[in-house]
């Protein structure tokens, strides 16, 4: 009778019926219930070897292997115990800890908005750049704003600048965005409407990245913004020689068609209360920013000329726009600060006419944290900077400012950041005659409207760093008015991106917070790189100084296409193309490894090409042996086999049959059951 081979047993508390013969695992994947495995594949043979579906039974002491325990009648097994769990983290760990490989590149790694840039720069080369913005759009919805303005962390972090220089990422990013805006622009489907309201308070790089997440969540997205127009500091605060206003307002308008609404001119505690926002939506995400520029913190501040960075770049950008007169700066301007704030303010002097513009700096240019680029462009524009020096007094005549008394600075012992602390020399001191001083040192929030909100010792909003929930219940936040402060427009973003994450969650009333994702990472030097061809970096064709230096036309004239595909092709490829398959890394996140405590010896092998069409990387093998098995017991080809013992032991091929090796090409079984990513079709 059939009915004598059917098994009845018990797993998680569900009655499962089986097959005579049947595995644990087979029983349970037909119930529906998941157990992991990396060497398990219903095409070839049980084989064990990686010890992760561990079971416990009840009656036995032991854990069993699921895939190679038989179920038998009468059966209760238990997969997911905290015995069980320990076991697998354990095995994972153990895995991990031998696993020579990036999972990401470091380029991703180090884009604060987690962009995957390999991605999108081989998209490039292929010329995709429609699939490229599909990649960067996962994580940036203003890719071409971004592309101009972003001081490109992920260059840092660059490998190929073992070879020669790093890629240019940011200037490819800019040209694939303005290739699509110029063309059938790529907008996402939102999901089906969820019936919830998201309030977002300022509409800067923040809030319009919140806005546009969560309104592809399906949620109800209203942008409350004291400004005229959206865009916050990329409006206001970099000017339109480096980000063209247009460029804005067409991804601004991209956002908008996701169903967003936009609300301008309103100022919370003037026009409507923090109560009355939270009140009328289910969340409500606070990305005010940090408009107020920092005091220059010296005797005659407060002279008619003295003006903060950020209220100048405002001016200047209501001036450009046709909304305010041009700002009276006078000839002679000292600009405070070393950063792209400070180079924004000099630059936008010399366009404004000044005939001499100083940058005063307490450090050197080795220093200073405005881009390198910045730097070279503004002194190519004729702005003189004064090194060493800061300001100990800002003399005036008459209540408006007439020198400013610097005091000669030299380095003493590094601060807490690295950088070596500037100490007063005294007693020596330097003067300029200037009509106009700029502070450029620094931004804080203006907290007014939002007193119900906790802040921390700097006056920035409390938030935490995880969940981005702020003291009121339902209330987020992130970018500049949290926590540290100011920062760049990509950090503010990849903050409002993992807040929407977690907002989504809490809309659909679960509270987790962001985890951050295990990766593998390599350690590689210089000499891995030696035998590449050396290609030198794309330069970005930019106007001369001596046409640029009078108007606020964009400075940057864009990759030609040539230039771009030759410079995406530069990439070294990093990060492990199976990266979104890969079971491995899924399962190591799922246990939360930690494979740094079990840290030794890795059995590092070279990567080949043997098999014609087929990369091997044995450094990323975890010797589940599914290659081999498929080989020989599926393709019938017996190319691959185990070779060593013991902690060495690799999969190599055999040599024996040319034309079975050419045969891989139509085959390639071992490529797609393999877990890890360590073998690679060479299309």
């Amino acid at each position: 009778m059939m009915s004598e081979n059917i098994l009845n047993l018990t797993i998680n508390g569900v009655a499962v019926t089986a097959k005579e013969g049947d595995t644990v695992l087979a029983a349970a994947r037909a119930a529906g219930i998941e157990i992991p495995t990396l060497c398990q594949s219903d095409i070839v043979k049980v084989y064990g070897a990686c010890g992760l579906c561990t079971v416990e039974i009840e009656g036995s002491p032991k854990l069993f292997r699921a895939c190679a325990t038989k179920a038998a009648d009468g059966m209760v097994v238990h997969t997911d115990t905290p015995r069980v769990r320990q076991s697998r983290k354990i095995a994972l760990e153990l895995l991990m800890s031998d696993h020579d490989g990036d999972c990401r590149g470091p380029c991703s790694l180090n884009c604060p908005a987690g962009t995957d840039c390999q991605g999108y720069v081989k998209k490039i080369a292929d010329g995709d750049d429609r699939g490229a913005v599909e990649l960067i759009k996962e994580k940036i919805p203003l890719p071409a704003s971004i592309g101009r303005v972003c001081p490109h962390p992920c260059e840092k972090a660059c490998r190929r600048k073992m070879v020669e220089e790093p890629i240019s990422i940011a200037r490819l990013k800019y040209f694939a965005a303005d290739r699509d805006l110029a063309g059938d622009t790529y907008r996402p489907a939102p999901s089906g409407a969820t019936g919830k309201k998201v309030a977002v308070i300022g509409g800067g790089p923040a809030g319009l990245t919140a806005a546009y997440y969560l309104a592809l969540k399906g949620h109800a997205v209203t942008v409350y913004d004291a400004m005229p127009k959206m865009g916050g500091m990329l409006r206001y605060g970099i000017p339109a020689y480096r980000l063209p206003k247009s460029v804005l307002d067409r991804e601004i308008a991209e956002i908008e068609r996701l169903g967003v609404k936009m609300v301008n001119g309103v100022k919370i505690g003037r026009d409507v209360t923090f109560d009355e926002i939270k009140a009328s939506s289910d969340a409500v995400f606070t990305a005010i920013g940090a408009w107020k520029s920092s005091s220059v913190r010296c005797p005659g501040e407060e002279l008619d000329g003295v003006v903060g960075g950020i209220d100048f770049l405002r001016r200047v950008a209501f001036w450009n726009a046709g909304d305010g007169e041009k700002p009276k700066i006078g000839r002679r301007v000292a600009v405070v600060g070393g950063g792209n704030t400070a180079m924004d303010a000099c630059r936008s002097s010399v366009r404004l006419g000044a005939e001499k513009v100083y940058v005063i700096y307490r450090r050197t240019r080795a220093e200073m944290p405005a881009e390198d680029v910045e730097i070279e462009e503004a002194i190519e524009e004729g702005v003189e900077f004064k090194f060493l020096t800061n300001p100990a007094e800002i003399v005036g005549e008459d209540g408006r400012v007439k020198t400013v008394k610097l005091q000669v600075m030299e380095l003493g012992e590094p601060d807490a950041s690295g950088r070596r602390s500037p100490v007063p020399v005294e007693g020596k001191f330097e003067y300029l005659d200037v009509d106009t001083v700029i502070s450029a040192i620094g931004q804080v929030i203006s907290p007014e409207g939002f007193e119900a909100l906790e802040k921390t010792k700097k006056g920035t909003i409390a938030a935490d760093e995880n969940t981005y929930r702020t003291s009121v219940e339902g209330v987020f936040a992130g970018g500049d008015a949290t926590n540290r402060g100011a920062s760049i427009a990509i950090e503010a973003i990849g903050e409002a991106g993992r807040a929407a994450e977690v907002i989504d969650r809490y809309l659909a009333g679960i509270d987790a917070p962001y985890k951050k994702p295990y990766v593998s990472e390599r350690n590689v030097t210089p000499e891995m790189f030696a035998d590449r061809e050396k290609a030198p970096r794309a330069v970005m064709p930019t106007r001369p100084a001596q046409e640029r230096r009078h108007d606020f036309e964009e400075i940057y004239l864009g990759l030609p296409e040539d230039v771009a595909r030759r410079e995406a092709k530069r990439c070294l490829s990093c990060g492990c193309h199976d990266y979104g398959e890969c079971k491995l890394i899924k399962y190591a996140n799922d246990y939360d490894v930690h494979p740094e405590r079990l840290a030794g010896a890795k059995n590092v092998a070279p990567t080949e090409q043997k098999l014609v069409v087929i990369e091997r990387n044995p450094s990323k093998c975890i010797l589940c042996g599914l290659c081999y098995r498929v080989c020989d017991e599926v393709a019938k080809k017996g190319l691959l086999g185990i070779v060593g013992r013991g902690f060495s032991s690799v999969i190599k091929p055999e040599f024996n049959d040319p034309a079975a090796i050419a045969g891989c090409a139509d085959c390639h079984l071992c490529v797609d059951e393999c877990p890890t990513g360590a073998l690679k079709f060479l299309k």
